[in-house]
């Protein structure tokens, strides 16, 4: 027990309120709970369930749930369970990006307004992880998170197949014929052979990844595979731990600073993590009110190597990855080469050296060493011009023969000149790419428009197109693509995403024209359209590009209120809410 009076004391314990005491306490005694259970200062901890039927790869945090109180009854706490927004990146439409402002304003409401002393936050899918962080800065009540794990590794055809990644990949085989619908379809299905999320380094092992990286998870948490015996065990020690976070009033405040926040950059260019990372991270800095810049992710990410041979960068997927050390393995090769700040807190209360004491990889074919990794300089390339102030490019996924195609000209390296073809959104992609009279060649340069935060709305995972058919049947499976939307994490593709600001903004994209050239140099950071600037000028005064009329009523206010990409795609409302918790709310009667 903890001699400091706790947050839920205010609700249970509270001398100077007999009658709201009362009011609180009475109903939930009709499932079973004591008074005494409520009333003696035993620290409550919520355990935020992102677990349900609607997001399968969150879904086993229903049992794993089981284990967490466990945990937390053993140390003392008493746990009270309750659910959040569903978020499920797979089906989801228009997109799951509306749900992570969503759910990081329900879950604000809950941590603020109930009596609830710690958090569990269970994630797993996509943006489960950011949305559970964000609102855990903004309320600032002491946080731990428990990921759900990947699914086992999968394989199809005797080769492995990672989810996400096998179909992009297998779409690109359809489109040359070299596979029919029921051969695609088969593919999709074997690479999800197990509870979890994504296997490959997705968005989901991404954020879950940097979730640890920056101190919020116990160590080695994040790639422990969700079938895996472990996951339960982590699960408990979450539990126990909750409790003690309370008592030692350990807070995100002091866990997400700036240098935990640059780890995570440096690791997610490491394990060559999902771009999706890039608008994520800037949300929960913007949600604990730390500074984490656009450019910060060029001068402290760019020149990390590629050390975790993972799909879609690598060869291998989630299992073997774990078994070859994880996240911890990938950190400690950071720290030792001096590019770490491990100084910085973490939930286990050691620092990030502390806990990475002989955690060095056990499989050097999975998790590289530092000085022979699999690429230098692997992370994003940060680019601006006059089609846009900011976007990036995730250089990890850079093929050879893209490279030889593209950025390999005698005198030019890096750099690549093309004809633009523009599309209004996937549906105008779908339906026109093989449109012959597009004269799409394989010097093009595919770009999509209207897929950002307000132009969706919500901001899509459209930017990674595909040539037309008869390219792919010719050999060529890539072209560069450009757009103001998202990509998956899972995707192989180095397109230059999150282009901001976004067309339906009036940015640079609204104004390109098919037929325009672009030129894109990556030595320099530039991606210019080489039109007149009094062209420019006056296609400036035409209207933009239509948008979609919004749907729902969430969908009309995440328009009125959503920033860019380029700044987390976050709710403008939202910006400075910090440490609500230190102020408890007004009762409610």
């Amino acid at each position: 027990m903890t001699k400091r009076r706790l947050r839920s004391q205010d609700w249970f314990d509270n001398p100077d309120h007999a009658d709201m005491t009362a009011l609180y306490l009475e109903r939930f005694m009709n499932y079973g709970l004591t008074p005494e259970e409520l009333t003696e200062g035993r620290p409550i901890i919520g355990i935020a369930q992102s677990g349900s039927d609607l997001a399968p790869c969150n879904r086993h945090h229903i049992d794993l749930a089981k284990r967490v109180r466990d945990g937390i009854r053993d140390a003392g706490g008493i746990p009270i369970e309750f659910p959040t927004h569903p978020v499920f990146e797979n089906c989801r439409r228009p997109t799951a990006a509306l749900d992570r402002n969503l759910a990081y304003l329900g879950l604000v409401e809950v941590l603020h307004g109930y009596p609830i002393d710690g958090v569990v936050l269970t994630t797993g899918c996509d943006k489960t992880t950011p949305a559970a962080i964000m609102a855990a800065a903004t309320v600032d009540i002491p946080a731990i998170v428990l990921s759900g794990g990947a699914m086992l590794d999968s394989v199809h055809e005797g080769r492995l197949a990672g989810s996400g990644t096998v179909i992009w990949q297998s779409r690109r085989r359809y489109a040359a014929g070299e596979i029919d619908r029921a051969e695609f379809l088969e593919a999709a299905l074997e690479s999800a052979p197990s509870i979890g999320h994504c296997n490959t380094m997705g968005t989901a092992s991404t954020m879950n990844a940097l979730a640890e990286a920056m101190g919020l998870s116990l160590t080695g948490c994040a790639a422990i595979p969700a079938a895996y015996r472990e996951r339960g065990q982590m699960a408990y020690r979450t539990g126990r731990r909750a409790v003690e976070l309370v008592t030692e009033d350990l807070r995100p405040s002091q866990i997400l600073t700036r240098d935990a926040l640059l780890n995570a950059v440096r690791v997610n260019a490491a394990i060559g993590g999902s771009t999706n990372a890039q608008p994520h991270l800037a949300a929960i800095a913007e949600a604990a009110g730390v500074e984490l810049t656009r450019q910060d992710w060029q001068i402290h990410g760019y020149d990390i190597p590629l050390l975790a041979d993972v799909q879609p960068a690598g060869r291998f997927l989630s299992e073997r990855f774990h078994r070859a050390g994880g996240v911890p393995a990938i950190m400690w090769e950071l720290a030792e080469a001096g590019v770490l700040a491990t100084g910085c807190t973490t939930v286990t209360g050691r620092s990030i050296g502390e806990n990475l004491a002989g955690r060095e990889a056990t499989d050097r074919e999975v998790i590289r060493p530092w000085d022979a990794p699999l690429m230098e300089r692997a992370g994003f390339r940060v680019l601006t011009g006059n089609l846009f102030d900011f976007a990036i490019m995730k250089t990890c996924v850079i093929s050879e023969d893209f490279r030889r195609r593209f950025l390999s000209e005698p005198g030019h390296e890096n750099r690549f000149e093309g004809r633009a073809v523009v599309f209004d959104g996937s549906e105008d992609y779908h339906a026109r790419i093989n449109d012959p009279e597009l004269g799409v060649d394989d010097r093009s340069i595919l770009v999509i428009r209207g897929s950002g935060p307000l132009g969706w709305p919500g901001a899509a995972e459209v930017v990674n197109m595909q040539p037309p058919d008869r390219l792919i049947r010719a050999g060529i499976t890539s072209l560069p693509t450009i757009g103001d939307g998202r990509q998956s994490g899972t995707a192989d593709s180095p397109s230059i995403v999150h282009a901001s600001p976004e067309s339906a903004e009036g940015g640079g994209l609204a104004w390109l024209r098919s037929g325009d050239r672009i030129r894109i140099d990556l030595d320099t950071g530039r991606c210019d359209m080489l039109v007149d600037e009094a062209e420019i000028a006056r296609r400036r005064q035409e209207a933009a590009p239509p948008v979609p009329e919004a749907q729902t009523p969430w969908q009309k206010i995440y328009r009125q209120e959503a920033t860019q990409l380029s700044d987390g795609a976050t709710l403008r409302s939202a910006k400075g809410f910090h440490r609500i918790s230190r102020r408890p709310p007004r009762h409610n009667h």
